[in-house]
């Protein structure tokens, strides 16, 4: 018998699921069963491709057992099976992408932390919220060895050979007293309806039956071994939709997906011609845990001809629709299809595109219930931004999807549609101001001179904006334009410095740009202020200042070198005016200029004991 020890992560699970306050304990039945229908799915899909097991005989079936008076419940399958390595590595560890994000958001309060249960969907170890020892009996198809996994749950677990007669495995639970619920036949019935009806491989539920028979003093009792099926076992993507009702798709989703809440939306089609196929799509209400991961899982399924081929392949839908769950079901394609074959398949790729479609036709769709698109938007929209980035094919459609706050619109977002019907009479262009956070933007003195002409302007303050956006040149024929440009500056006829005010102030430029020379690449006049003395501006006319900040914010390169600043002194402020005849230190108010400019778009000053001296001398002078 060897001994190993439990994961840290999966420690952490456990101790959670062992002292779990969490009130939907009956999903862990929906995990055991949802397990052994993918070890069915496994051996189904080798038993068809692989030659070594073509040979092999097998029924698909899941089996549920129970005793009441020994208070144990027992789930086995005629699937896959397990070895001594897979044991190890399916039940010691956790390879779950996004586990550790899960553990971080864990609080320490019980209460709390059980809530995060059904958004994570645990698997197995579900199981030790009812269970204070767990025994597992597999033995791989195709090997002659039996292994038994023995738990308590309390940080190690055994492992040791043992006898079974047949591929599969057996979970074997030994009830906590207070659970005794799941040793009744009709509560196991209800949570397999409830949960796994559609599960496309037989469930059967073993359970005896006492009956009388006879009268007076030859009465007597009889016990009957039942065996009866008591789920649907058809897959519920192959059923009609009119014979389907709203609660079944919802149950689907749970134990296609794991998560407790309810989809927020669903699209299944059934397409016949050229190619058949079916397919059923989810859209969450919560993003899974692994959303922003590179080693994301996949949820889609695929299969052919109702056999499952693979839930590990990213091509089968766009990256930035990855948590969409759901199911393809291809009549077209060969049954041994590989991996590599998938990304080159034409009828994927034709399944691909078509999915796509209805998948951003639904999310369209969502748009007609505010409250409902706007919880989508908070959870997906940046995985649309992607998809502009990505999918040329329908980056007009993923447009009209995006959501932006505005100069106008408070804290609610609103899509370039909205913002075109609000643009004045005569407005050329959808006008916008990028940067990183948001309430700086809403602040910003370059937005002055667009408030007093009440013209809108959208805020790009998304981190994925800064990557995405500089590709969008238009919207519905409509350019879209930076307040920071020439082109911008021009529509919104900001009026031109004329050369009086130029030559007025032609000292004080040099002056400060002298003292600034190494910190900004011009000082010159602006006509976009209003209210504030000054700002700093990007150079619209270098073509690779974009291109560097962008390369900058995907990490590309974070040894290019930074781009200096324009400063933009404001004429009409009084502060600027004082400078033409100012016998004062020049150096201390062009520093204190540039410095107040960079606060006001949220950057850092270098040197903030020099900051702090020169504001001190300034109030000295003026006491």
């Amino acid at each position: 018998m060897a001994k190993h020890t439990f994961q840290t992560e999966v420690n952490q699970i456990l101790d959670l699921m062992i002292h779990s306050l969490y009130s939907n304990k009956e999903i862990f039945l929906r995990e055991l069963v949802s397990n052994a229908s993918d070890a069915l799915d496994k051996l189904q899909y080798l038993t068809l491709t692989d030659e070594k097991l073509k040979s092999f005989s097998f029924t698909p079936k899941i089996d549920i057992s129970f005793d009441s008076e020994k208070n144990t419940l027992t789930i086995s399958d005629s699937g896959i099976g397990m070895n001594e390595q897979d044991l190890i590595e399916n039940l010691g560890t956790i390879a779950k992408s996004g586990t550790k994000n899960f553990l971080s958001k864990l609080s320490g309060d019980k209460k709390k932390d059980s809530a995060l249960i059904g958004q994570f969907g645990v698997g197995f170890y579900s199981a030790f919220m009812v269970a204070n020892k767990i025994i597992v009996t597999t033995k791989k198809a195709g090997e002659e060895e039996a292994y038994a996994w023995i738990s308590d749950g309390s940080g190690e677990f055994e492992i040791e050979k043992c006898t079974k007669d047949s591929h599969g495995s057996e979970i074997k639970l030994y009830l906590k007293e207070d659970e005794k619920e799941f040793t009744s036949r009709w509560r196991i019935e209800e949570i397999v309806k409830k949960y796994s009806d559609h599960i496309p491989f037989p469930i059967f539920l073993h359970y005896t039956e006492t009956k009388t028979e006879g009268e007076g003093d030859s009465k007597k009792e009889i016990i009957e071994e039942k065996n009866e099926q008591i789920n649907k076992a058809s897959a519920l993507w192959r059923v009609a939709k009119k014979d389907l009702k709203e609660e079944e798709y919802k149950e689907f989703y749970k134990s296609l997906s794991y998560d407790s809440a309810d989809p927020l939306a669903w699209i299944h089609t059934k397409v016949e011609g050229s190619l058949e196929y079916t397919t059923l799509f989810y859209i969450p209400q919560n993003a899974p845990f692994d959303l922003y991961r590179v080693d994301y899982k996949s949820g889609v399924k695929l299969y052919v001809k109702r056999v499952f081929i693979t839930d590990d392949d990213k091509e089968l839908l766009p990256p930035y629709l990855r948590f969409v769950r759901g199911i393809i079901d291809s009549e077209d394609l060969p049954l041994n299809v590989s991996r590599e074959i998938l990304q080159q398949n034409k009828i994927l790729a034709t399944i691909k595109s078509a999915s796509t479609k209805k998948i951003l036709s639904e999310i369209e769709s969502l748009q007609k219930n505010d409250e409902k698109y706007s919880k989508f938007y908070k959870e997906f929209g940046r995985c649309l931004k992607e998809g502009v980035y990505s999918d040329f094919e329908n980056k007009e459609k993923l447009l009209e999807l995006l959501r932006f706050t505005s100069s106008k619109s408070d804290d609610k977002e609103i899509s370039f549609k909205t913002y075109k019907e609000r643009m004045k009479e005569n407005q050329k262009s959808i006008y916008f101001l990028q940067g990183e956070d948001l309430e700086l933007l809403k602040n910003s003195p370059l937005l002055e001179s667009y408030k007093q002409k009440d013209i809108e302007v959208l805020f790009f303050s998304d981190e994925i904006d800064g990557i995405v956006m500089p590709m969008v040149h238009e919207f519905d024929k409509t350019p879209l334009r930076s307040i920071t440009s020439k082109e911008a500056m021009e529509e919104v006829g900001t009026d031109e410095i004329n050369d009086e005010t130029k030559e007025k102030y032609k000292n004080v430029l040099e002056r400060i740009g002298k003292i600034l020379q190494n910190e900004v690449k011009e000082v010159r006049l602006s006509s976009r202020l209003v209210n504030n003395p000054c700002c700093l501006m990007e150079d619209s006319d270098n073509p690779n200042a974009a291109m560097m900040k962008m390369m900058k914010q995907m990490g590309m390169n974070n040894n290019l070198p930074e781009e200096k600043p324009i400063l933009e002194l404001n004429p009409n402020h009084n502060i600027i005016q004082k400078l033409i005849d100012s016998k004062n230190n020049d150096e201390d108010m062009a520093y204190l200029l540039l410095e107040q400019a960079k606060l006001l778009e949220g950057g850092k000053i270098k040197d903030i004991n020099s900051f702090v001296a020169r504001i001190n001398k300034i109030i000295e002078n003026t006491l």
